[in-house]
């Protein structure tokens, strides 16, 4: 059964939108901290956000929730998601949460949350929570109640963190960056952590004003980036989105390079480096290309649904640690549990200083194949996997590209739109093929 409220990255919507009420929130709140009570006495609870204004309000809805439930919290304030996947397991808390719509823009917000072990939930305890909302909330006698506390040098333990996972015989002077937070959870961070390791450092989209996030810069709009990577004669620039788990990066021409590219990067890496890499999982939006260049690699890679939750469990299942999705998010989980923009451009940035070598240079050779995607708007349409013309000209499409290009149809997990993506070595072909595609739906 699907769930009513989580979605593919948690629970997300517009603020003042139910289910992004603080109303529900509380109740959200409760509901997971009575289902964390079933399992632990004195269960601890991190909470950690975005720069969004609503932040504020939905923080103390939370806190709420859960010291109402028993559970005590602890406040991380503004800090990247992965931070507080990474705190959660440190401090020996039983969850983590964030407050964040990622990339979203700054009139919506979200709820996600981590395990004890910093990686994201399963499907299962998401419909476990859903039946706890569904029945009225018991709250606690006063003498049971949580209490709350906050957690000051947050951003500091984190920041010792991503340093930790960059050689330490390495170093990143010489090389100018930058950086650009997009307005969000890592405004303060990012730039900390390059400038620690020796990088001169030049900072933009890290101005926060709780309406600012991810408007026109960050890894979303990296324009911005390329601008000012050009302007200010910079070797490379970093892109994040809002709560900073998803990464672009950009050379020194201003060459924007995705994360299908960086992913092939860090792998390749790893290999010259005589560490095992026995494959890697990308997802269904992964480009032919990469797939292709693994396969000279000798590296297998395996496609997951789209969602860095489902990266992650192909790895887990597999015993592999690299893995990504096109939009930037990564994971290396030798490095980290969860997906992380400054981890995952710390490991590029290392293969650039080990080997001597340049983004464009170590990408010699591959090239990305066009993609042509249109979203088609579902409402009052026949469903399209029952639509025969349409799967008819699925096939014909199939059949016209072969094995130089491929078509890929699926439901967004955020919205009411069917994505009908077509990828051909000729973008003239893709762009044909897209547009018969969505014509046949009517």
């Amino acid at each position: 059964m699907a769930n009513q409220y989580f979605g593919t990255d948690g629970i997300r919507g517009t603020v003042g939108i139910p289910p992004i009420t603080p109303d529900f929130v509380l109740r959200l709140g409760h509901a997971v901290g009575r289902l964390l009570k079933e399992q632990d006495a004195s269960p601890t609870v991190l909470i950690g956000k975005d720069t969004r204004i609503s932040g504020y309000m939905l923080e103390s809805a939370l806190e709420s929730g859960f010291n109402s439930a028993g559970v005590n919290v602890v406040l991380l304030g503004p800090v990247p998601t992965p931070a507080v996947a990474y705190l959660t397991r440190a401090l020996r808390a039983s969850l983590g949460v964030v407050i964040s719509a990622s990339h979203n823009p700054f009139d919506d917000n979200g709820i996600k949350f981590f395990s004890a072990n910093g990686s994201k939930l399963s499907d299962g305890w998401e419909a476990q929570v859903e039946q706890r909302l569904a029945q009225d909330c018991v709250w606690v006698a006063s003498d049971q109640l949580g209490k709350a506390q906050r957690l000051n040098d947050a951003a500091g333990r984190y920041i010792e963190f991503c340093k930790s996972t960059f050689p330490h015989a390495l170093s990143l002077k010489g090389i100018k960056l930058v950086i650009d937070a997009a307005h969000g959870a890592a405004y303060q961070v990012a730039p900390r952590v390059f400038h620690e390791l020796g990088a001169e450092v030049i900072s933009i989209g890290c101005e926060p004003d709780g309406l600012n996030i991810n408007r026109d810069c960050g890894a979303t709009h990296p324009q911005a980036l390329i601008d000012a990577v050009i302007a200010q004669h910079a070797d490379y620039g970093i892109a994040l989105d809002g709560d900073a788990d998803r990464l672009q990066m950009v050379d020194g021409s201003g060459r924007l390079f995705n994360g299908d590219e960086l992913l092939y990067l860090m792998a390749r890496e790893r290999l010259n480096s005589g560490l095992p890499v026995p494959g890697v999982v990308g997802t269904l939006m992964t480009n032919f290309a990469v797939e292709r260049a693994f396969a000279d690699l000798g590296v297998e890679l395996v496609r997951a649904k789209v969602g860095d939750r489902h990266v992650l469990e192909a790895l887990e299942q597999r015993g592999w640690q690299l893995g990504g999705e096109s939009s930037g998010h990564l994971l290396a989980l030798d490095r980290h549990t969860t997906g992380d923009g400054i981890i995952s451009a710390l490991q590029v940035l290392q293969m650039v200083v080990r080997e001597n070598t340049s983004l464009g240079k170590a990408l010699s050779g591959l090239e990305l194949y066009p993609q042509t995607m249109i979203n088609v708007r579902l409402q009052g349409k026949p469903d399209w996997r029952s639509n025969t013309v349409f799967q008819q000209k699925i096939r014909q499409a199939e059949a016209a590209l072969g094995q130089q290009g491929r078509v890929l149809v699926r439901p967004s997990g955020t919205e009411p739109v069917l994505r009908v993506m077509v990828e051909a070595q000729d973008a003239a072909l893709a762009q044909h093929w897209a547009q018969e595609l969505t014509a046949s739906l009517g």
